[in-house]
């Protein structure tokens, strides 16, 4: 008997852990949390990385292809609960529409061990915050990659307006 509820303890501990995290993360008040550092693999004059994190909505990183990324890194590991993403180059829909905006992003998200995780996310041509739940523990860095966009011609660039973390 004992050793039948040790057996079934160490097969339910790991649903136990994430069962207890999911609890935690459902009760807690999400914190934004800033990035240390901010670089981009390409940018446009102009629209620097940093704009996608610099808490103003009339400023934004400019891509200039598609695969194009962000890389955001953070001082010390934590519990990723939500990731907001505003595309385009304003939440005005006259603005908004002026550049291209990202449709499809990875993001590839690297813990403290080195372990990689990337999830895919498809995003609404719309201006405004668009809420990615995510749950992931650990995290230290976060890049996102554009893989398509919306609005994309000649002579226009992707415009990623912010990217808000928040921390558990």
């Amino acid at each position: 008997m004992i050793a039948a509820l040790v057996v079934t303890g160490f097969v339910l501990w790991p649903r136990l852990v994430n069962l207890v995290d999911y609890l935690r993360d459902r009760a807690a008040t999400p914190v934004l949390l800033a990035p240390s550092r901010t670089v981009a693999t390409a940018q446009v004059p102009g629209h620097p990385a940093t704009a996608a994190v610099d808490g103003l909505s009339n400023r934004y990183w400019g891509a200039p292809h598609v695969g194009d990324s962000i890389e955001f890194t953070f001082p010390r590991p934590f519990r990723l609960l939500n990731v907001i993403v505003h595309t385009g180059e304003s939440p005005r829909q006259e603005q908004f529409i002026r550049e291209a905006r990202p449709s499809v992003l990875d993001m590839v998200v690297t813990s403290a061990d080195g372990a990689t995780r990337t999830i895919t996310w498809d995003l609404a041509d719309k201006p405004g915050p668009q809420k990615f739940a995510t749950g992931i523990s650990n995290v230290v860095q976060i890049r996102l990659v554009i893989r398509n966009a919306a609005g994309l011609t000649p002579g226009r660039h992707i415009a990623l307006g912010e990217v808000e973390f928040f921390r558990r």
